[in-house]
C-alpha cells in the first residue's frame, strides 16, 4: 500500500492528504529528531563547556584533563589510548572540546549528519573505554548510553529538517 508521500525541500512531509499512512509515514520520518536534537544540543554544550572552563587544559590541578586522564588510567579498559591522551593533555582536551563541537553542530543542523554521528560514537566509546569503563555496573556509565544514541543517527543520517535533506532534495530535482 502506498500513501503518496514525498518531501519537500526541508525534508518535511508533504502530500498524503490527512490519511493515517501519512501521519504514520511522516511520524517515522521524523522519529530521530529529538534524539537529534538532545545529542546535538549536548554535544555543543559538553564543546564550549570545556573551552570557557578555566584550567580543563592543563596538566594538572582540579577540573584538568590531565588530572582526569591520569585518575582513570589504571580502571581503563584501554590504558595505552589514556597514555596517548597524557602525552599532551592540552591536546587531547581542545581535539574531545572542538570534536564535540562540530559533531554537536553536525548533528543540530544536518550536516554530514552521518558523518557527525560516527564521531559522536567515536567520542562516545573513546570515553567509555577510558573515563567510565569502571562504572559497576556498567549501566551507570553515561558514556555508553551515549554511544548506543548514536548508533541509530550513524544508520539513518538526518533525513528531516536538515541540511543534508535540502541538498538531497536539490539533486533529486536536478536529475
Amino acid at each position: 500500500m502506498t500513501y503518496g508521500y514525498r518531501t519537500d525541500t526541508y525534508g518535511l512531509g508533504v502530500g498524503g492528504g490527512g490519511d493515517r499512512g501519512g501521519l504514520r509515514e511522516s511520524a517515522a520520518r521524523h522519529a530521530l529528531l529529538p534524539l537529534r536534537l538532545f545529542l546535538g544540543i549536548t554535544f555543543i554544550y559538553a564543546g564550549i563547556d570545556k573551552l570557557t572552563q578555566g584550567g580543563f587544559f592543563a596538566a594538572t590541578g582540579t577540573g584538568s584533563v590531565g588530572e582526569l586522564m591520569r585518575n582513570v588510567r589504571d580502571t581503563s579498559a584501554i590504558p595505552a589510548l589514556v597514555d596517548l591522551a597524557l602525552k599532551s593533555p592540552a591536546g587531547f582536551g581542545y581535539a574531545i572540546a572542538l570534536g564535540e563541537l562540530a559533531v554537536g553542530l553536525g548533528t543540530l543542523f544536518g550536516v554530514f549528519a552521518r558523518l557527525a554521528a560516527f564521531g559522536g560514537a567515536l567520542i562516545s566509546l573513546s570515553l567509555w573505554l577510558t573515563v567510565s569503563w569502571q562504572s559497576d555496573p556498567y549501566y551507570y556509565g553515561n558514556d555508553l548510553i551515549y554511544l548506543m544514541a548514536w548508533l541509530p543517527l550513524v544508520l539513518a543520517g538526518a533525513p528531516a529538517f536538515s541540511l543534508d535533506a535540502v541538498l538531497a532534495g536539490r539533486r533529486r530535482r536536478i536529475r
